[in-house]
């Protein structure tokens, strides 16, 4: 008797018409991966982080890294900018808020703090202030970034000033400018503050010492 082979026959038909896989496939995430390299070298800056110990907190290889992100010091550029992306997301919405200037500043300040005081292993601080700034001495394009961004601030602030100044919040006298570079100092402050572990309570007694100066000529 003679079997039949139509089973076998289909199924090698269905097993030669299936997609062939070519190469590793994606094993990781890249945002998931950058933002786990962001926060070790919040942690330990540039110099102190080694690729051994990116791939260990990325779960990726050096080849992997080196494919997805380039060298170490573009991995920590582009961690940077993502930390500055990051930051501008959960301010931008209130820096445009058009809330009176006492309390738009409070809450400017309160999420800096949320930002300044996270971590698993304890307070961040800023990227910016305890992090780039130190590379942007002997790395021009580090150095570029830090610039925008410390300007970018700068002009945030100043708008926040003078719209105040306009809607006769402030002292017509006030200077937008010099009032942004003391708020722009306040912010960097309570980044360096919170890195030492100072307490909320008296980093929150510094901002509002510092707004009563910023606002304080106010007409009555």
């Amino acid at each position: 008797m003679v079997q039949k082979k139509g089973r076998p026959a289909a199924a090698a038909k269905t097993a030669s018409a299936a997609p062939k896989r070519r190469g590793r496939p994606r094993g990781y995430q890249p945002e998931i991966a950058l933002g786990k390299a962001l926060d070790l070298f919040r942690k330990e800056g540039l110099a102190a982080t080694s690729l051994d110990d990116l791939s260990a907190a990325t779960g990726m290889n050096r080849p992997s890294l080196y494919g997805a992100f380039g060298d170490k010091r573009d991995l920590f550029i582009k961690s940077y900018q993502r930390y500055r992306a990051d930051t501008r997301a959960a301010m931008i919405g209130i820096f445009r808020d058009e809330l009176p200037i006492r309390k738009r500043l409070e809450r400017i300040f309160a999420v800096a703090l949320d930002i300044y005081l996270s971590g698993d292993t304890g307070p961040r601080g800023c990227f910016t202030v305890m992090t780039a700034a130190s590379e942007a001495v002997s790395d021009p394009e580090i150095r570029a970034l830090v610039l925008e961004g410390l300007s970018e601030l700068d002009k945030s602030f100043a708008a926040c000033f003078s719209l105040a100044r306009e809607r006769g919040e402030l002292s017509p006298t006030a200077d937008p400018q010099v009032l942004a570079q003391l708020a722009s100092a306040t912010i960097h402050t309570i980044a360096i503050r919170a890195r030492a572990r100072i307490p909320r309570k008296q980093l929150e007694a510094i901002v509002k010492g510092a707004i009563d100066v910023m606002v304080g000529a106010a007409p009555g």
